[in-house]
């Protein structure tokens, strides 16, 4: 039985606009799922470039080891097949031949070299995934290509996820309007360490594949590297950007085109989105919140430390019983194992001072506390006083529902 959609879910979704040179199919292959789309292929323009950032598991799929060789392939993509209800992780030498046959079928029914189809699995790991089931869905897939609702592929792509993740922008560069759109897939195993789970995006904006390639890995970093579930990384995260390069403006050659920096800033808006998106599906979620960290020694510090406190199931289940329990805060900063002085740490939750130069503030409320901690969107800060290092890390709360929905997962 699916699980209940998340109360954190969005109230309405983006009607996305077709972006030029992008068609797409989604189809069920039955991988693991009945009666529910399963397999997403969008076919690109010659032209266009690519650009990705993958996973640091040391246990990567088939499929992320698949684009990490091609990547650098000349920078050109014409074709994406993208699975769900298998990972392909973890499945030795009978992966690498599948993601090889998946590519030999996708270029067959493209018209193009393997060498330009990415491919991406979700699902449960350690199994093989059957790659056969492709052969005729691909070919099928293949005529009716469409650039309608992005909906549909969204939709395609979803595991364990109660609603869709669609996100765009457009903007004006050179007078000519230029569109972005983007779709994610995650709601357990997040705690991404490159990019996220699965995450497609695809603009008309003419980019060299280089530039690409330095914008997503720079903005990444505030967006899908900022936010944890669970705090455990996925074997198969990957965020590839498509760039067809169909909007009549000068190409990006250059990161010091002033472009590329409001290019650069429309596509951290549409990562940023996607990943919150993400945290406010985490499995069993009724609460999102952000730590923010200030006065730390260095950004890098300020980091971690707000990782320790997102990760933390102490912290989280406190936040899902609505328990201002700030001492487990207090726990998570100095396990982190980064410079911190008990005797000048303060917290607030949103507006309101509760522990200050390593003791209970003056004036704390419990009452005003703990209505605050009712509330679904919550802030978390901590103030270290060492320095001017900063940073932010996107959670949610921890709750019987990600037992129920992870217990039985597999079986």
């Amino acid at each position: 039985m699916s699980p209940p959609v998340s109360p954190l879910a969005p109230k309405s979704y983006p009607d996305l606009p077709a972006i030029a040179g992008v068609r797409f199919a989604t189809a069920e292959a039955g991988i693991k799922y009945k009666n529910r789309t399963d397999v997403l292929l969008m076919a690109f323009d010659e032209g266009t470039t690519v650009a990705g950032v993958l996973t640091k598991s040391k246990c990567s799929s088939a499929a992320v080891d698949w684009c990490r060789a091609n990547l650098p392939y000349g920078g050109l993509a014409r074709g994406l097949v993208v699975n769900s209800g298998n990972a392909n992780a973890f499945t030795g030498a009978k992966g690498k031949q599948s993601v090889a046959l998946t590519a030999q079928y996708a270029a067959k029914a493209l018209g193009c070299s393997t060498s330009e189809i990415f491919l991406a699995s979700t699902g449960v790991i350690g199994e093989p995934l059957d790659a056969s089931k492709f052969a005729g869905v691909l070919d099928t897939m293949a005529t009716r290509l469409d650039a309608g609702s992005w909906m549909d592929p969204a939709k395609a792509i979803m595991t364990t996820d109660t609603f869709p993740k669609l996100s765009g922008a457009i903007l004006e560069i050179d007078g000519v309007e230029v569109r972005i759109n983007g779709i994610a897939k995650g709601s357990g195993m997040i705690a991404p360490d490159m990019a996220t789970m699965l995450s497609f995006v695809v603009t008309d904006m003419p980019v060299a594949a280089p530039i690409l390639q330095a914008l997503l890995a720079e903005h990444v970093e505030t967006s899908f590297n900022a936010i944890t579930v669970d705090s455990d990384t996925s074997t198969s995260d990957t965020l590839l950007a498509f760039a067809t390069g169909k909007a009549n403006v000068e190409p990006l050659t250059d990161l010091d085109d002033p472009r590329a920096a409001t290019f650069g800033e429309a596509l951290r808006d549409v990562l940023f989105d996607l990943a919150i998106q993400v945290v406010r599906d985490g499995e069993g979620a009724t609460k999102q919140v952000s730590v923010h960290v200030e006065g730390a020694t260095s950004d890098q510090s300020a980091f971690h430390i707000a990782k320790s406190i997102a990760d933390s199931p102490l912290v989280k289940t406190a936040i899902a019983g609505e328990d201002a329990n700030w001492g487990r805060v207090v726990m998570a900063v100095g396990k982190a194992g980064e410079p911190a002085d008990r005797d000048k740490l303060a917290i607030r939750f949103g507006d309101l001072l509760v522990a200050k130069d390593g003791e209970r503030a003056p004036g704390y409320d419990e009452a005003a506390t703990s209505a605050y901690m009712k509330g679904e969107d919550l802030e978390l800060t901590v103030s270290l006083g060492l320095g001017e290092g900063r940073a932010t890390v996107y959670t949610c709360d921890l709750t019987h529902g990600y037992i129920a929905i992870n217990g039985d997962y597999r079986s």
